[in-house]
């Protein structure tokens, strides 16, 4: 089955992965990027979101007042209240992760996986300095990469999160 699919991905972009795989990569980022945020906006309760926000930043202000003023009985009141939020957290965090989380991660490991067929040690992206870290982990791992150049993976995470980034502000999710 995933060789079927595989096959697709190859007849809509194999010619252009050759002659342009920092293309592919892009439009992958973009649709894949769009397509996850505009997911994450319609599985999870926004509302639910931005409210934990707010009460998350009430307690903090009200946190550091208690601390500036080292009133201790308002400190174990927040302490309390502490507990129930990070109960509110979890519950929250868990709607936010798993939902999305179901339809998202096969689609991911089918791409990843039909690209690292392809661009395993293809450069993409040359970079006007060195990633450090790129720079020990090539010591530890072997890589055709030098530490100034962004695979497949660098390139479309960095285009992904861009994309990400924008339409979580234009659709002011929290």
């Amino acid at each position: 089955m995933i060789e079927g699919i595989y096959s697709a991905l190859d007849s809509v972009f194999g010619s252009m992965l050759m002659q342009h795989p920092m293309g592919v990569v892009t439009i992958s980022g973009i649709i894949l990027g769009a397509f996850f945020t505009l997911l994450n906006y319609f599985l999870v309760d926004q509302s639910k979101m931005k409210k934990l926000q707010e009460m998350n930043k009430e307690f903090q202000k009200e946190l550091k007042e208690a601390q500036a003023k080292k009133d201790e009985k308002k400190m174990r009141k927040l302490q309390q209240k502490q507990m129930e939020m990070l109960k509110l957290q979890n519950e929250v965090m868990k709607d936010s992760m798993l939902k999305p989380m179901l339809f998202t991660l096969p689609i991911f490991w089918i791409f990843f996986g039909w690209m690292r067929r392809w661009l395993t040690e293809v450069a993409i992206i040359k970079v006007p300095f060195k990633f450090f870290l790129f720079d020990w982990i090539h010591g530890m791992y072997h890589s055709a990469l030098p530490a100034d150049e962004l695979g497949f993976f660098g390139w479309y995470f960095l285009t992904s999160m861009i994309v990400s980034s924008v339409l979580r502000k234009l659709l002011d999710m929290a």
